[in-house]
């Protein structure tokens, strides 16, 4: 078999299984119709009346006998006044937030803000006061900084700047660099480091002005 072939059956069995569980998921939707209803003391004359829907058709909803769909569930929702993922059984939105544990290197502490592997990486940094001699080294990818406290030095090739904070700068990594302390104090910084070519596109930038390295 070819690979195309092989694609096209792995791509089928893929939307098999979607379509399965999307069965599963309506097939639960009437018996959650009619547990709401009747928590509500409500009745299905009732609930007709308040939706507009006919008694038989929301009898049939509840029985599974009707596939449910947005334009029956959306009045039947504001009858009983629940959102309509509950109608539904939507899966919990999960927590948001993001718990790395920092990482201590070279002095330097990260705190990873994103999780998964490749592509886009940003972190937190806290870069401690101390005096450094700049190192530059050079790599593949592209960066991008913005300094949230303190000041940060930075040194790119032939230039030699201090971003103060609300200040912002990006570079291609193949060039010599090296960013550290200024020796006066601690600074906080954002770091986003992508893949060479993968340039951050920043939508609006603060007062102070940004400086493209």
């Amino acid at each position: 078999m070819s690979e195309a072939a092989r694609a096209g059956e792995g791509d089928q069995d893929g939307r098999g299984a979607a379509g399965a569980a999307t069965d599963e998921v309506l097939a639960e939707v009437g018996p959650r119709l009619r547990r709401i209803r009747k928590e509500r003391g409500a009745t299905l004359a009732g609930l007709s009346e308040a939706t507009g829907i006919s008694v038989s058709t929301l009898s049939r909803l509840e029985s599974g006998l009707r596939k449910p769909s947005l334009e029956l569930l959306l009045p039947i929702a504001r009858a009983h006044q629940v959102p309509l993922d509950e109608l539904v059984g939507a899966p919990p939105v999960g927590d948001p937030r993001v718990r790395a544990e920092p990482i201590v290197r070279h002095g330097r502490t990260y705190w990873p803000l994103t999780s998964r592997p490749g592509g886009l990486q940003a972190y937190k940094v806290l870069e401690p006061k101390r005096t450094a001699e700049p190192d530059p080294r050079a790599h593949e990818g592209y960066e991008w900084l913005y300094v949230l406290s303190g000041r940060l030095r930075v040194v790119l090739g032939e230039h030699d700047v201090v971003l103060e904070a609300g200040e912002a700068a990006e570079f291609d990594t193949r060039v010599p660099h090296w960013f550290g302390s200024t020796g006066e104090g601690s600074a906080e910084f954002l770091s986003l480091f992508g893949p060479q070519g993968e340039r951050m596109h920043v939508r609006a930038r603060p007062k102070a002005r940004s400086k493209e390295l």
